[in-house]
């Protein structure tokens, strides 16, 4: 049986097919190494790999999240940047574990903005703006997004997580418009980041 969490957020989206089969592994072995679950999430493509390492950082759960996923998206988005067409990272980081608990909290709190997402897609809408060349294009902005994920910022995790969320999954669906919208969101949510930043380094100096 379906858990409730799974159950609110299932759609027929490829990211969301895509985090039921997670979901379902890491509840079926108790935890999963993070290496296993970017082979699961690379069938479709480098883009699941930027989703599955964003949604952590959308988690109220304590630990370093936002810095050891945004540092390995930084990475990945010098990859994208440079049109590798697999990924490389870490042994260190592939090796780590994800408790099925950990993934259940991910998704509950992530899959609600995944669906939402999809539900604005149309797949092959302007596909030109989805293509190898303008992926490559799109590794900037992912980086940069990376950095803002990866800052010790209280509270400064959430917009650039949703931005790169919103990019994923337009990706993943062709949709070169809502990557449009991904991109302008992403504007938003760096420049709400900097406030953020400018914010905390000014309340301890």
């Amino acid at each position: 049986m379906r858990g409730r969490s799974e159950q609110r957020w299932q759609s027929e989206g490829i990211a969301s097919s895509r985090l039921r089969e997670l979901a379902a592994l890491g509840q079926a072995e108790g935890s999963i190494e993070i290496g296993k679950a970017l082979s699961l999430m690379g069938q479709a493509g480098t883009t699941l790999v930027i989703l599955l390492l964003t949604l952590p950082a959308l988690t109220p759960i304590p630990g370093p999240f936002g810095m050891v996923f945004g540092t390995a998206l930084a990475l990945v988005a010098l990859q994208i940047a440079s049109g590798c067409e697999t990924i490389w990272l870490p042994a260190s980081l592939r090796r780590r574990h994800l408790s099925s608990g950990t993934i259940d909290v991910t998704l509950r709190y992530a899959g609600p903005l995944i669906v939402q997402a999809e539900k604005f897609t149309h797949r092959d809408r302007l596909a030109v703006l989805t293509r190898k060349p303008v992926q490559m294009l799109l590794g900037f902005p992912i980086f940069l997004l990376a950095i803002a994920i990866a800052l010790p910022i209280p509270f400064g995790n959430f917009l650039p997580a949703f931005a790169l969320i919103v990019i994923a999954v337009a990706l993943l669906e062709r949709d070169g418009l809502v990557t449009l919208i991904g991109l302008i969101l992403s504007v938003a949510a760096l420049a709400a980041t900097a406030a953020l930043a400018y914010g905390t380094v000014t309340a301890f100096v």
